[in-house]
Order: C-alpha cells, then structure tokens, then sequence
C-alpha cells in the first residue's frame, strides 16, 4: 500500500536546528543539515521510538543556561527524554553524524568537528550505549533524515559552494 503525505502511512515531517533536540511517540521524519555540529540519534528497536539531537560546541563551559547547543548537555537530554518516553536504557543504540572539518584552520589545534565527534564517542562509551553506525569527520557537510520509528538514516553529503 502505497501512501501520499496525507495517507495513513504519512510520517509527519520535523526540521531540527541546531542547538535542538527531538523525540516523540510515532513515525517522524526528522531532517537536520550538519557541518561541524554532531547529531546523535537513538533508537529503542523493541519500541520503535527514535530521538535526535543537533549539537554546536562539544563542553558546556559552565556560562550561561546548560543548553542542548552543547553536546555533553544535548546527549544526556537526549538519554533522558528516550527515558521519559519509556525506552530503555540497555535497548538504546546510536548512530552518529556530522564533525565535519568545514572551515580549514592553519592552527595545529583539534578542529571544533573533531572535539564534537570525540564527546559523542566519549558520552555515548560512558552510557553503556553502542554506536551501531556512523559517517563523522571529513571536510563535506551532510544532509541527513532519520526516521525515528526504524531507525533508517538517509544522507547525502553537501559539496562546499564555489566562493
């Protein structure tokens, strides 16, 4: 059975900016644009229920609010609310993308993409929560769509427009 976007097999369709998070009950269709930001998306397969985040800066420096804009803020959110949702912990597995090297710096030191990838690697290892899948790092940016109730990842990488 085939289905148009107003058809009963229709998955609503979410954009995710950066900085946000998202994770609900239902079939979504969640599109995010990544260049250095990370998105780490989580999946209970006994459930079928996904979550995704969109994350800038890999550490919270203490300033200001804890916000998702942050990836040691964004992932445990993101836990939390897969939580909330009645997911379980030892069923959550992850997929991660993003951390591209987009703007190319002279300085020796770690690109903003490579300390994204690490913390995700880092959080994700201390949570007991496997990385099933990836495609991180690079100097492309990347579209991706995640389907939060199977977990499918369409991505296309985004060539740098000529200046």
């Amino acid at each position: 059975m085939s289905s148009n976007n107003n058809g009963p097999l229709a998955k609503t369709e979410h954009f995710l900016y950066p900085g946000e998070l998202f994770a609900k009950n239902g079939a979504y269709k969640v599109t995010t644009i990544l260049g250095s930001c990370i998105a780490v998306c989580l999946w209970d397969p006994l459930l079928k229920i996904g979550g995704i985040n969109h994350y800038m800066l890999a550490l919270w420096n203490g300033e200001g609010l804890p916000s998702p804009r942050y990836g040691n803020i964004a992932i445990l959110k993101l836990i939390e609310k897969m939580l909330d949702l009645g997911c379980a912990k030892e069923r959550l597995k992850a997929k991660v993308f993003g951390g591209a090297a987009v703007l190319q710096g002279s300085s020796g030191l770690m690109s903003v993409g490579e300390r994204n990838i690490i913390v995700a690697e880092d959080i994700l290892s201390d949570e007991g929560i496997p990385i099933i899948s990836s495609d991180v790092g690079g100097n492309l940016g990347r579209k991706i769509i995640f389907h939060t109730d199977t977990a499918e990842i369409l991505l296309k990488k985004i060539k740098p427009q000529p200046k």
